[in-house]
């Protein structure tokens, strides 16, 4: 199954429409995870114009998102257990990443899919196999080369990802 996943959109200050390249991958997404920051529940529309759109709440989100959405989901899907959480809260920014990981200590998913520092992260804990995901952002970029999504591929209790960069946000 092919999920595709973002975070930190914040739209529409940083991109009035979700960008071409993510479009193009969403046409044939079978689930959507959005990790937080979405900035308006719009974007929740758009995305839910392709697949079934699973997500948290971010720190730039509104009462409206956060009614709507928790500050953490675990999700079931192709057989793996994905945690997902926008991971703000820690003391520093450079803590974001283990943040996202304490946040499910106890269930210790097959993968933990986190946003928050806009920085993509693609690598597996070496004691656990736990895959960690952060996308990037596919609107706001920030001090990265290029912005980014992510697409996890989880089919029979195997987990896969990658990034999808590119350029130009329109």
């Amino acid at each position: 199954m092919k999920i595709v996943v973002v975070s930190d959109t914040h739209m529409p200050r940083m991109s009035k429409r979700l960008p071409a390249a993510l479009q193009r991958e969403l046409t044939d997404a079978a689930a959507i995870i959005h990790a937080g920051d979405w900035t308006r529940l719009s974007v929740f529309d758009a995305l839910s114009a392709y697949a079934p759109v699973y997500g948290v709440v971010g720190n730039n989100d509104g009462p409206e998102i956060a009614a709507r959405f928790g500050m953490r989901l675990l999700l079931n899907m192709g057989g793996c257990r994905i945690g997902v959480v926008h991971g703000h809260g820690a003391a520093l920014r450079t803590k974001t990443e283990a943040h996202a990981v304490a946040a499910f200590k106890e269930e210790k998913p097959d993968a933990i899919v986190y946003g928050h520092s806009h920085i993509p992260v693609l690598r597996r804990d070496p004691k656990s196999d736990m895959l960690i995901f952060n996308p990037g952002s596919p609107t706001d970029k920030r001090r990265q080369a290029q912005f980014s999504f992510g697409i996890l591929d989880a089919e029979d209790g195997r987990l896969s990802a990658r990034h999808v960069f590119y350029a130009d946000k329109s």
